[in-house]
């Protein structure tokens, strides 16, 4: 019913900069939070970062705080991720996914729709 498709992933320096792009088609709900998480090899599948329909509400990880900007655009059915000051440790594929009737949206495990993921990889 709800496909998510992510895409901007790539190969950057440490120090460099990525913009992830999420783009929902098929059904659509309103009031759906929005965000972002990652898996790194050898770790768990980690929160990065949500936002809420209206944008006023935006949640991230302590480890990308400052760093990180999450936005929405809801006439294209698309939600970015900015990722500025990039670390090697910030190296992971990143998955895009969706709750539905929700402004909050932190555990992967809320999640009514996701994403195959994109490949980000930080060397140093």
């Amino acid at each position: 019913q709800v496909q998510l498709v992510e895409s901007g992933g790539g190969l950057v320096q440490a120090g460099g900069s990525l913009r992830l792009s999420c783009a929902a088609s098929g059904r659509t709900f309103s009031s759906t939070a929005m965000g972002w998480f990652r898996q790194a090899p050898g770790k768990e599948r980690e929160f990065v970062a949500s936002i809420s329909w209206s944008g006023g509400s935006t949640y991230y990880a302590d480890s990308v705080k400052g760093r990180f900007t999450i936005s929405r655009d809801n006439a294209k059915n698309t939600v970015y991720l900015q990722m500025n000051s990039l670390k090697p440790e910030d190296t992971a594929v990143y998955y895009c996914a969706v709750r539905i009737r929700s402004t909050k949206l932190t555990l992967w495990y809320e999640s009514d729709y996701w994403g195959q993921g994109t490949q980000v990889t930080v060397s140093s």
